[in-house]
């Protein structure tokens, strides 16, 4: 299919992404550092006869997506981390629904209102939950602007095949970052699954849809809550990992999103020091890559997490390890970004 590389900045790529990933209704709400996704589909989504609302709040945007997406259509919201925080009872709702959808996350620094300087702090948000019960999203980690156009596509994608939300967790720096991306030129729809459940009227069916999130039956509840996790354990075959200079590597750096193009150029560093350091990246946060960190470290000195956080994904790697590797971590908070210069002092500090 026709495409063009264009220098364009992260938060515009995502929405052409969303575009040409068949996204069909947009419901948003301004918050920094995100807003160039809905002023973009502001004008993209109508001009091609597709739904864009700009909702009164958070809490009405993830609600409309509930509803948008019992109907069947391909339905999306973007916010920043508090405007996330507002959305979580409503994608609890969407996950129990068993309801495809995508949300994206362009994280800033927190708690609290914090800042709308880069931040990684929503790691836990997304990968455990963040609303209440027993659920997960797909949670999809991009680190450049090619992967920011890409990922709507694969959200919406995996969202359709596990009838479960998608998120894409990226950050203030990949949202405003200008760089090549291959964007396509056509408007060619993809290829969208049959969606038989969806409230879309009768149709000629002999039996009512019927979505829903309320379950008053203790065991009936309890039934509904092991279909999900057996549908969370049947995703296990979706983990996405990328690896850099990892077979001769004496340590390896795990890191997502931004904070892993950091970490690679501090590899570098490090090896023109006589250090030889190599990255493994998730790509899918959930389900996490835990079996390609556990292969990937065997046999390293040491495994050294990078995140722009106090240490949230640092613990799931901990975890597939299993005290096999010894595991470091650095991190920054509050918006502050290391140079690969500061990582690469940490990688000479932890092989000494």
């Amino acid at each position: 299919m026709p495409a063009t590389k264009q220098l364009t900045k992260g938060n515009e790529a995502l929405a052409m992404g969303a575009v040409a990933g068949g996204c069909d209704c947009f419901f948003g709400y301004p918050i920094t550092p995100q807003n160039e996704v809905p002023e973009v589909l502001s004008y993209e989504m109508p001009k091609r006869g597709r739904v864009f609302v700009q909702a009164e709040s958070e809490v009405a945007s993830i609600n409309m997506v509930y509803g948008a997406a019992a109907a069947g259509k391909r339905a999306m919201t973007s916010s920043s981390s508090p405007g996330i925080s507002l959305m979580m009872e409503g994608v609890s709702y969407i996950a129990c629904a068993e309801l495809p959808c995508l949300i994206v996350n362009v994280m800033r620094g927190g708690p609290g209102l914090g800042s709308i300087t880069p931040s990684q702090g929503d790691y836990f948000q997304a990968c455990k939950g963040g609303g209440h019960g027993d659920y997960h999203c797909i949670v999809l980690a991009p680190w450049n602007v090619q992967e920011m156009y890409e990922f709507p596509a694969l959200g919406f994608e995996l969202a359709d095949r596990y009838r479960c939300p998608a998120m894409i967790l990226a950050d203030g720096v990949l949202g405003a970052m200008m760089e090549p991306a291959t964007i396509r030129d056509d408007d060619a729809p993809p290829d969208v699954p049959e969606k038989p459940w969806a409230t879309s009227g009768r149709n000629g069916r002999n039996h009512k849809n019927i979505v829903n999130s309320l379950v008053i039956e203790p065991y009936g509840l309890r039934d509904h809550n092991l279909k999900l996790q057996a549908k969370y354990a049947k995703m296990q075959c979706e983990t996405r990992w990328d690896t850099r200079h990892t077979d001769d590597a004496e340590i390896l750096l795990v890191a997502y999103g931004i904070a892993a193009r950091l970490a690679l150029s501090a590899c570098k560093l490090a090896r023109k020091q006589g250090v030889n350091a190599g990255l493994l990246r998730p790509i899918t946060l959930y389900p996490f890559p835990s079996d390609a960190i556990v292969e990937c470290a065997a046999g390293k000195k040491r495994v050294l997490v990078v995140e722009l956080s106090s240490g949230q994904m640092v613990e799931d790697v901990r975890l597939a390890i299993n005290g096999k590797v010894p595991v470091d971590f650095y991190g920054e908070m509050g918006g502050v970004i290391p140079s690969p210069a500061d990582i690469c002092r940490k990688i000479m500090e932890a092989v000494q």
